[in-house]
């Protein structure tokens, strides 16, 4: 089973809960037990499961990685979006989820995020959920 989450970023650097699309699509295709495995195609972007009940928590990680990563250093890549880069590698490009019941195993402050570098921009995360039996 397959679908592809569509975001639409609103700046450069963005952070975008997509656990409310992840679960449409578990009850879309009636999975009761299996994996999902979400899939970033982009360079400059990246997914990561944290904290969503403080939203200070998913800015702190966008600002300690920006510190990092700072943009417009002197960088070798010449697009202006090495920095961008970076923070993608530093986060993840993929996440596997497990789904028990009909419901994803989170924690109970847990959420998934789509991590924006190079916005705005229109992305995809490919979903991919491998059912059990």
């Amino acid at each position: 089973m397959f679908n592809i989450i569509r975001i639409k970023s609103k700046k450069r650097v963005d952070a975008i809960e997509i656990t409310d699309y992840v679960r449409n699509i578990i009850k879309s295709f009636g999975v009761k037990d299996g994996i999902c495995i979400l899939y970033v195609p982009h360079t400059t972007a990246g997914i990561i499961i944290n904290e969503n009940a403080d939203p200070n928590v998913i800015e702190d990680i966008l600002d300690r990685l920006s510190e990092f990563a700072k943009e417009n250093l002197n960088y070798k890549h010449l697009e202006g979006n090495a920095d961008s880069h970076i923070k993608s590698s530093i986060t993840s490009s993929s996440v596997n989820l497990i789904i028990e019941n009909g419901e994803l195993m989170l924690g109970t402050w847990q959420g998934v995020f789509f991590l924006e570098f190079d916005g705005p921009r229109e992305r995809k995360i490919y979903c991919k959920i491998l059912k059990d039996g």
